[in-house]
């Protein structure tokens, strides 16, 4: 059995925010062919809360990507991080930016409207996880060593 050599980078070839779209952007056009599934007849109500809730998830993720430029580490995960980020929103979360995305796309959901995107979302999060996160873990264990694991351990990966 031959080791593994450390990574250099997480090895994402692709912004992780496409997942979201991708899967968002499935939903929206299952609802326009399948119709007959709204989310609610909430209206305009329904309309105000998704806009709140992607609010909420855009300022969770703008302040993930402001934590980490301020920790002057790489925010595109193909690039090599320069320190493990633990502050700011990293002490509740190890994926705010996922977290916000999550967020975005749920108030979207509202927003138009539709339960589509909603039940395509567990797939969108195991191919986020499986294509992206296992492989950011994996690199930050291998810089980072027991930094990484004691983080690990304190912090959840969601919520």
């Amino acid at each position: 059995m031959t080791a593994r050599a450390p990574l250099s980078n997480p090895g994402v070839r692709f912004p992780p925010p496409f997942i979201f779209f991708g899967g968002f952007l499935a939903g929206w056009a299952v609802d326009r062919w399948v119709r007959g599934l709204p989310l609610s007849s909430g209206g305009v109500a329904l309309e105000r809360v998704g806009f709140g809730i992607v609010g909420v998830g855009v300022a969770l993720a703008v302040w993930g990507i402001v934590t980490f430029r301020r920790a002057g580490t790489a925010v595109i995960p193909h690039q090599a991080a320069s320190q493990l980020v633990m502050t700011g929103p990293y002490r509740f979360t190890r994926n705010p930016m996922y977290v916000g995305l999550t967020i975005q796309y749920i108030g979207g959901a509202a927003v138009i409207k539709s339960a589509w995107p909603l039940i395509l979302l567990p797939l969108v999060l195991v191919v986020l996880v499986r294509r992206v996160v296992s492989r950011e873990e994996q690199y930050l264990s291998d810089a980072f060593g027991d930094k990484f694991t004691a983080y690990r351990l304190r912090v959840r990966r969601w919520l």
